[in-house]
């Protein structure tokens, strides 16, 4: 017996080896995603109202959240393409006087620039081209193609001492989203809900969406890896919700199957693809049975979350005109309420259409109008809900654009500002930030930071600390070392919490 026990062992290849010996690991895993109080896995009833979250928190790491949470959850209205802090938010009334002239030297300092702009010599100051006011009793300088945004200045904090190291579109987007300019890294939706979990089982904890301007203006293009697990497992990934058609692909059963057939058709497989991990303990087979049984849930949810039937007028009108149009921006903000208050931890819409080169004098204004009664409809509707004070909202792109103009002064139909990384706006409402509040302060060309510098890795670390994340200790070891979402940097940005 014993020598048939070692020929056996001297079988045993080293792959096998390693996948039985993880065996242990990979019931865990499947159990913590499947089972509740030992039970098979839950179900949705067919009946069951997902209109409100499920209860209780599913997944998540031990002893996370660090500390009380400010917020619940996450919607970032992320502006794909930059748009221009100089004419939307960052009043310089001084730069009129430079109107046409060379941006001084000791501004510019040699700094880089895209290529677009690199080699151009004559760098004249363009102004704002909008109008500004002051808005609430904050005080708050917003310009007149956003009317909307600027009724709600009195909810918002404005940084207005954004900076970043990248000069282009997609390692830009890809720094913001995941600390690292180069693609492969969790985006900061994966780390949120890897840390935190779900609020609910019965739609992803993380999703997205896109849209674009109608005169399809800039070739922006939104990459799977802006909201990707990267060595994070796959279960953590967002989940993109199409813009036109069933939401998310598949989830309707194929003509001639019942729900009760594809009920037993799972449970079959999820018993085949347990076999699998059992063998080889790979925790991405934990993450397929997940995802089924997930598909399965949302079913039933997908559904009810997309029929707007139920909305009030009012509430559809303070969205505008295109709510109801799928893969619209204002579609994707009601959309993004919806989610929220159904348990969703993490919602991520991307805007393109601000990458205005050539049509700043066109396409700005359009763009506007196309965005602002959405952003602001979505802090309204979510204050009247009594979810802004745990719902962290987030308006803003990537970098801001050049106070100079790129191209010639004489050519107004043309004109056009570059990509800038030195010093850029964005805006939170909720969630544990301080109302009403304008935080940094640019120099008198919008060019460099003046006072009180927020960089990518302290946005992303405030980010966290208001979920009840300490950025410093949400990590993850891959390739011998501890990663995080803030590298090795970051600081919160004390002053702007409430």
């Amino acid at each position: 017996m014993n020598s048939i026990l070692d020929s056996r062992r001297e079988m045993l290849t080293r792959r096998a080896l390693f996948g039985r010996s993880a065996v242990g690991l990979g019931s865990a895993a499947l159990a913590s995603l499947l089972m509740e109080d030992g039970a098979r896995p839950v179900v949705a009833a067919d009946n069951a109202s997902p209109s409100k979250p499920t209860g209780g928190r599913f997944g998540g790491l031990p002893g996370v959240p660090h500390f009380a949470p400010k917020a619940k959850r996450v919607i970032y209205l992320l502006q794909n393409g930059a748009p221009t802090h100089v004419d939307l938010y960052d009043h310089k009334p001084q730069m009129e006087k430079w109107r046409g002239t060379q941006i001084p030297d000791d501004i510019q300092k040699g700094q880089r620039l895209s290529t677009m702009t690199q080699g151009q010599t004559a760098r004249p100051v363009l102004p704002a081209i909008t109008k500004f006011e002051k808005h609430g009793e904050s005080g708050a300088t917003v310009c007149d193609f956003l009317p909307n945004i600027a009724s709600i200045a009195d909810e918002c904090c404005f940084i207005k001492s954004m900076h970043t190291e990248a000069v282009n579109h997609a390692p830009a987007i890809t720094f913001f989203l995941t600390g690292s300019e180069m693609a492969g890294r969790p985006s900061l939706g994966a780390w949120t809900t890897y840390g935190l979990g779900s609020d609910t089982q019965d739609l992803p904890s993380f999703v997205v969406m896109t849209s674009r301007d109608k005169e399809a203006s800039c070739g922006q293009i939104f990459y799977d890896y802006y909201w990707g697990s990267g060595f994070l497992p796959t279960k953590f990934q967002g989940v993109k919700f199409r813009g036109s058609g069933d939401p998310v692909l598949y989830i309707s059963n194929p003509e001639g199957m019942s729900r009760e057939t594809r009920r037993d058709l799972l449970d079959d497989l999820a018993k085949l693809n347990e076999l699998n991990l059992a063998e080889f303990g790979d925790p991405e087979i934990a993450t397929r049975i997940a995802q089924y049984e997930l598909a399965y849930r949302m079913q039933s949810s997908v559904p009810e979350l997309t029929d707007f039937s139920q909305e009030p007028k009012h509430i559809l009108e303070m969205y505008g005109p295109d709510v109801t149009k799928q893969g619209t921006f204002a579609y994707n903000c009601l959309m993004a309420r919806r989610l929220a208050e159904r348990g969703v931890r993490h919602v991520q819409l991307f805007h393109a259409g601000w990458d205005q080169h050539r049509n700043l004098n066109t396409q700005l204004k359009i763009q506007c109008y196309d965005t602002d009664a959405p952003s602001a409809a979505l802090v309204k509707d979510l204050k009247q809900r009594g979810m802004l004070d745990d719902t962290l909202v987030i308006w803003g792109g990537e970098f801001g654009r050049t106070p100079f103009l790129q191209g010639a002064i004489a050519e107004t139909k043309t004109w056009g500002r570059d990509h800038h990384p030195y010093c850029f706006t964005i805006w939170m409402a909720g969630g544990g930030i301080k109302a009403g509040m304008t935080y940094g302060e640019s120099d008198d060309f919008c060019y460099n930071v003046a006072k009180d510098p927020v960089h990518v890795h302290d946005f992303q670390a405030t980010v966290l600390h208001l979920l009840g994340i300490d950025h410093e200790r949400l990590t993850f070891k891959f390739q011998g070392r501890q990663f995080r979402l803030t590298d090795v940097h970051g600081k919160v940005v004390t002053p702007i919490l409430a």
